[in-house]
């Protein structure tokens, strides 16, 4: 936790569905930050099987009720403006590879041009094979 300003960050992601992994990257957020908001996201480029609110109610009931420092929020809209409307100071990023890291890369770059920088977070290895996608591939 730091001192002084509390610093706020943002964990956003489509979380369709919200995997062990992603659990594991807030509750390592949670010990670094003093508030994480778990940004459920709306991607163009994604088809979720939900909407952004139910996704949002899917993680909230995922959550350790004593994460008291954890929030859930649905989102429409670039994180950056997300983070400047509701004083965020950082965007938090789970990567479980290079692949990964290479997209996240490029989008941490956009954020702090927008004044928002980006933490990344490796995945732990007995994590790293999980993904939303192979998880509803599973699923189906």
């Amino acid at each position: 936790m730091t001192s002084g300003n509390p610093v706020r960050a943002v964990y956003p992601g489509s979380f369709d569905p919200f995997t062990p992994g992603h659990l594991d990257v807030v509750s390592r957020a949670r010990g670094l930050f003093d508030e994480v908001v778990v940004l459920v996201a709306v991607n163009g480029l994604k088809q979720p099987g939900s909407d952004a609110e139910e996704r949002a109610a899917a993680v909230r009931a995922i959550l350790p009720v004593e994460w008291t420092s954890v929030t859930v929020a649905a989102w429409s809209g670039l994180t950056s403006t997300y983070c400047r409307r509701h004083d965020v100071g950082v965007i938090v990023r789970g990567v479980r590879n290079t692949s990964d890291l290479q997209a996240e890369y490029q989008l941490a770059g956009m954020n702090q041009s927008l004044g928002v920088p980006t933490v990344f977070l490796p995945t732990r290895p007995e994590l790293a094979a999980t993904s939303s996608t192979a998880v509803r591939a599973l699923g189906k």
